[in-house]
C-alpha cells in the first residue's frame, strides 16, 4: 500500500516539474513497501543511486527554466539544490560505509524534501514562472 499518492496540493502547475516529483513519491513509496516488508536494507542503496540519477535530472531541469527566465531568487534556489544533492552523496558514502543501514533515516530525509523544499521552495517560484508563461 502507498505511504503517499499525488494530491493537487504537491502541484506546482509546471506539467514536467510534477511528473518528476510524481517520481519522488514512487521513491518513497518504493522504499516504504520494502521496509514494511523488512527488506529495506536490500532496497535501501537502490532508492540512494535511483535518488542521485533524480538530483541530477530534476534540479538541472529546474534550473535551467529558472536561469532562462531569470527567477529572481535563482542562486538561493541552486544552493538548496547542492545542499540537497550533498546530503545524497552523504547518505550514499555512509551506507558504503557501513554508517548508515537503518533506511528510516532515508525516509524521514525524503519526506523532509517532500514537504519542505516541494511545498515550501518550490511552491515559492511556481507563481514567477507561471507569469512567464512556463506550463
Amino acid at each position: 500500500m502507498a505511504l503517499l499518492t499525488w494530491q493537487e496540493k504537491y502541484s506546482v502547475g509546471i506539467k514536467e516539474i510534477d511528473n518528476q516529483h510524481k517520481q519522488l513519491i514512487d521513491m518513497i513509496n518504493e522504499l516504504n513497501d520494502a521496509m514494511l516488508a523488512k527488506r529495506g536494507k536490500e532496497v535501501l542503496m537502490s532508492v540512494l543511486n535511483k535518488l542521485a540519477a533524480y538530483c541530477v535530472t530534476h534540479f538541472t531541469n529546474e534550473e535551467k527554466m529558472m536561469s532562462t527566465h531569470d527567477y529572481p531568487d535563482f542562486a538561493e534556489h541552486k544552493e538548496k539544490h547542492n545542499k540537497m544533492t550533498a546530503k545524497v552523496k552523504s547518505l550514499i558514502v555512509d551506507v558504503q560505509n557501513g554508517k548508515l543501514t537503518v533506511s528510516i533515516d532515508v525516509m524521514n530525509f525524503l519526506k523532509d524534501w517532500l514537504d519542505k523544499h516541494i511545498m515550501g521552495t518550490d511552491k515559492k517560484y511556481a507563481p514567477y514562472m507561471h507569469s512567464k508563461g512556463v506550463k
